[in-house]
């Protein structure tokens, strides 16, 4: 069966309209169960193969580790591999859909997957300058099996720049699709008490040196992005 046969149609997707009014949605029906419990098997075994790095913050020269600022480990996604390039295929659906509706020009995307060991968290932060238009719209989907509450590692949304509290907080549960625009929605990953898997994305406009097409057969990876 291939990806498409799995798909809901975009039509269905009616997180679309949550989107367009807040600027964020969280949603459970855009990647198949299926899909969902191989990329979690995928994150899991290149985890224990030690094959995820440290992440940092800025983009090449000014790429630096800050453990004050984050914590997690990350690993960019590959159409070299079939289960990464199944998820690129929903992501490039999500594409569609979004500009089709919401008229962003989006072009490319590109994702990674993320593990929070116990005891790491992100600060809170904005994906993308004001302006800058070099993330438009952000993505984070989750891939962890019995999440409790506490377990930590919740994503906490906020609905502007200077809001005190959280507009809502968001387990990392398997199969749950986060979307936000990366220049207006501040958010935070509190401090997670177990392993915590995800894959982190980020659509952009049209910027072919920096992050490839979906629709181009071959990825390439970027080299210390502002992650």
């Amino acid at each position: 069966m291939n990806t498409a046969e799995l798909l809901v149609p975009p039509q269905g997707w009616n997180w679309i309209n949550q989107l367009a009014d807040t600027g964020w949605v969280v949603t459970r029906t855009v990647v198949p169960p299926e899909l969902s419990r191989a990329l979690r098997v995928e994150a899991e075994t290149l985890h224990s193969e030690a094959m995820l790095e440290r992440a940092g913050i800025g983009r090449a020269g000014d790429h630096t580790i800050k453990s004050d600022i984050r914590r997690d480990k990350t690993r960019w996604l590959s159409r070299d591999e079939e289960v990464q390039a199944r998820y690129l295929d929903v992501m490039e659906m999500v594409r569609l859909a979004v500009n089709e509706a919401l008229y962003l020009g989006l072009f490319s995307y590109e994702a990674h997957f993320a593990v929070y060991e116990p005891g790491a968290f992100y600060k809170r932060h904005m994906d993308s300058f004001k302006g800058a238009r070099n993330r438009v719209l952000s993505t984070v989907f989750y891939l962890n099996e019995d999440w409790d509450e506490t377990d930590g590692g919740a994503l906490a949304i906020f609905d502007r720049e200077e809001a005190e509290e959280a507009v809502e907080l968001v387990l990392p549960e398997l199969g749950t699709l986060v979307i936000f625009l990366s220049e207006d929605i501040p958010h935070e990953v509190l401090p997670a008490m177990r392993d915590r898997y995800s894959i982190a994305g980020w659509f952009r406009v049209n910027d072919r040196g920096i992050a490839p097409s979906l629709q181009a057969v071959q990825a390439t990876t970027p080299v210390n992005p502002d992650i």
